[in-house]
């Protein structure tokens, strides 16, 4: 494990000679502990550097006279300050095989990361945070990186629950039946579930696909429509059941070795990926939906989803699934 030099790094990050891998914000609190860990076993699972970033900002500081002046410029002083901050993650890595680089970077937490994501193959962050990452319900940070970045974003929740288990072990993902996740409403490309199958094929999951459709008591009538009753709602159901399984299908073509379900189910979808993800690995979502999901920077369910779930949140931006680990959004 290496943490390359102490110096404070401006946001020039080589993609070719250092690459970001996954990149993780750390400011030392309870959450960013989680979050480092849950990085680290990301990391580790696909093979890639783990980037540990700790962000600093430096006030405008005026003093009356020359007796005023501190024996350390201000920013020198947080910079140092912020480079212990990051050094302070090696010891919640002991035995940990893979690269490390610690980079304390000067800016604002939020866009300190999500400028570092366009470099970055995936990006963790705590629900909440302290200094640099503290903000409200969700916090500023893990509010604004999944709006904003430029690569798939997991927010990692205060319920998340770090191995007591040592050594490599306390990194390693052991295969289980608890399932990954992804939540589709028919908008999505193939972007959404690839990266979700990708998710579960690191971690020796399964995969399930999961679309929601709303009850019958929150359909309303209008000029044109008149509201359905309960066999339209089986069929509409039963149809999009039939794609989704020959998503599945295709799924299951591209890696046999993950295994695949699907179902429909009627219900507020927030409510239905919240209780999922209390027993899922990883519950991932898209920024954006249609329809009753469309919102203006992160869609109402996968904000919903993230100031309630119960497990990590994987949140996918608008990509272009072969520039994954390079960067950059789909071009518009």
């Amino acid at each position: 494990m290496r943490a390359d030099d102490d110096r404070s790094t401006p946001l020039l990050f080589d993609p070719e000679s250092r690459p970001v891998g996954v990149l993780v914000g750390y400011d030392g609190s309870d959450q960013a502990i989680q979050a480092l860990h849950y990085a680290a076993t990301m990391a580790l699972g696909i093979g890639c550097r783990l980037t540990v970033v700790s962000a600093f900002t430096v006030p405008v500081m005026v003093y009356p006279n020359m007796a005023s002046l501190p024996p350390v410029p201000e920013d020198e002083a947080r910079a140092a300050a912020s480079r212990q901050v990051a050094a302070g993650a090696l010891p919640h890595l002991e035995g940990y095989p893979g690269e490390v680089a610690l980079e304390s970077v000067q800016g604002d937490a939020a866009g300190v990361l999500v400028e570092l994501s366009a470099l970055a193959r995936l990006a963790v962050v705590g629900s909440r945070g302290r200094g640099g990452f503290l903000g409200r319900l969700l916090g500023s940070v893990s509010e604004a990186l999944p709006a904003h970045a430029h690569c798939p974003t997991v927010v990692v929740p205060s319920s998340y629950v770090v191995p007591e288990t040592t050594g490599r072990e306390r990194f390693t993902q052991v295969p289980g039946t608890e399932p990954v996740v992804v939540g589709l409403d028919g908008s999505e490309d193939s972007t959404l579930t690839t990266l979700a199958q990708r998710a579960a094929a690191a971690a020796g999951a399964p995969l399930h696909l999961l679309q929601a459709i709303p009850p019958l008591d929150t359909w309303s009538s209008s000029a044109l429509a008149a509201v359905p009753d309960q066999q339209f709602l089986d069929r509409q159901r039963e149809e999009l059941l039939a794609l989704l399984e020959g998503e599945a299908r295709a799924l299951r073509d591209r890696n046999p070795e993950v295994a695949v379900t699907a179902s429909v189910e009627v219900g507020d979808p927030v409510a239905l990926l919240v209780e999922r993800s209390r027993d899922a690995r990883l519950t991932v979502v898209g920024t954006r939906g249609r329809g009753r999901m469309m919102s203006a920077l992160l869609g109402s369910v996968s904000r919903g989803l993230l100031e309630r779930a119960q497990g990590p949140v994987m949140v996918v931006p608008d990509l272009d699934i072969s520039r994954i680990g390079h960067d950059r959004r789909r071009p518009r």
